[in-house]
């Protein structure tokens, strides 16, 4: 790619490249034998206790003898290529048999405010806790937001008063969406 004898100058073969001049200059430097003597023994190690990460395979190292801080032997994991199995959440690969709801804004032009809501509820079941946030695709702004537990029966009475008052928020005589009492009035 680069000529190093050719009429034309490095730094423009690399502008015509469209690369930069530091990677035609740059000459990777050799592994230093304490280095290749660790990567060894990870490379032993790993073949022992597959799931072992960064941490604990710097507390075997350091069991047999071998000072090393974490991050090293963090870098030079990732340039022998390996890394601990373990089981990993499969979040994007939809279950199958699951229903695919459409995407009903697909198409659709947002024109004014009020014209589109989004409205997430998210159940933490440590806390036994359920939050609702309301936002304005025109804006982008939350409209709203509520969380409320069911651990007693006054909570469950309060967590009802927050999704009231959430809907009033949100569908309040500003928007285009009516509320309860203006539907009630009619």
């Amino acid at each position: 790619m680069i000529d190093r004898e050719h009429d034309l100058s490095i730094t423009k073969q690399a502008e015509v490249l469209k690369i930069s001049r530091g990677s035609v200059y740059y000459l990777p430097r050799p592994v230093s034998s304490a280095d290749l003597a660790i990567m060894q023994r990870l490379d032993r190690l790993h073949l022992e206790f597959p799931f072992a990460g960064s941490r604990m395979l710097r507390g075997l190292l350091a069991a047999e003898g071998c000072k090393i801080g974490r991050r090293h032997v963090k870098t030079l994991m990732r340039r022998m290529g390996i890394e601990a199995l373990y089981r990993r959440p499969r979040t994007t690969k939809p279950e199958p048999g699951h229903k695919i709801y459409p995407y009903l804004l697909r198409g659709m032009e947002i024109t004014r405010p009020n014209q589109v809501w989004a409205m997430d509820i998210t159940y933490s079941a440590r806390w036994r806790v359920a939050s609702c946030t309301s936002r304005s695709y025109w804006t982008g702004r939350p409209a709203g937001f509520c969380r409320g537990g069911c651990r007693s029966r006054w909570r469950r009475h309060s967590a009802s008063r927050h999704w009231r008052t959430l809907w009033r928020v949100t569908a309040s005589p500003r928007s285009s969406t009516p509320t309860r009492e203006s539907s009630k009035d009619e």
